[in-house]
């Protein structure tokens, strides 16, 4: 049998594949045998599944948290180190700040400014990836949870903007590494697709 191939690719996901009656719990299991690409691979394919008739930003983003903790959890470390997975959106009531949206991992901070720490750092100007191998060493990290020690930060984009940031932490440093950035880009590139923000 052939590997599956390790590229990631959003075109290659089905938004319109059939849906149980109710999404399944099992969608959160991933072997423990997979690789990085393969397992990420079968996030977007479940996470297709789950927003082809969800439009939603919050239940989309909250089943995404969810996964990826999951999968992340599943694999080998530093990935198995994971210890936060969420989301911050684009306040309504203050177009300056990110505000805490769903999340697995402990108590978050409940604001941060765009442009201040890593995930304003990801929202602000043209919105793009921030990968922090350690966290000690970026100049205004902010510490929600002072057991992060490398984060990644992927912007979320609709109708042309940033709307939010997709945050990962992990309590190693350089726990992140070029297959995470491509398989967060594209779950973030799906969720700016699928969601009404």
């Amino acid at each position: 049998m052939a590997s599956p191939s390790p590229s990631i690719r959003l075109d290659d996901i089905a938004l319109t594949l059939p849906l149980p009656q109710q999404p399944h719990a099992d969608a959160a299991s991933f072997s423990p045998s997979l690789s990085k690409p393969t397992a990420f691979n079968q996030l977007l394919t479940s996470l297709g599944t789950l927003v082809a008739d969800q439009r939603n930003w919050v239940a989309n983003t909250a089943n995404t948290a969810s996964l990826l903790w999951h999968m992340y959890h599943s694999l080998p470390a530093p990935s198995a180190s994971v210890n936060w997975s969420g989301f911050y959106v684009l306040d309504p009531k203050d177009s300056t700040q990110l505000i805490l949206g769903p999340f697995m991992g402990k108590v978050a901070c409940q604001t941060i400014r765009i442009g201040k720490g890593v995930c304003g750092a990801a929202a602000d100007g043209d919105g793009r990836t921030v990968l922090v191998k350690d966290v000690e060493r970026f100049p205004g990290h902010i510490a929600c949870d002072g057991d992060s020690r490398s984060e990644i930060v992927v912007p979320i984009r609709a109708g042309g903007k940033v709307v939010g940031v997709m945050d990962v932490d992990c309590a190693e440093v350089e726990g992140f590494d070029d297959e995470d950035q491509e398989g967060l880009e594209a779950i973030a590139e799906l969720l700016g697709q699928s969601c009404d923000w």
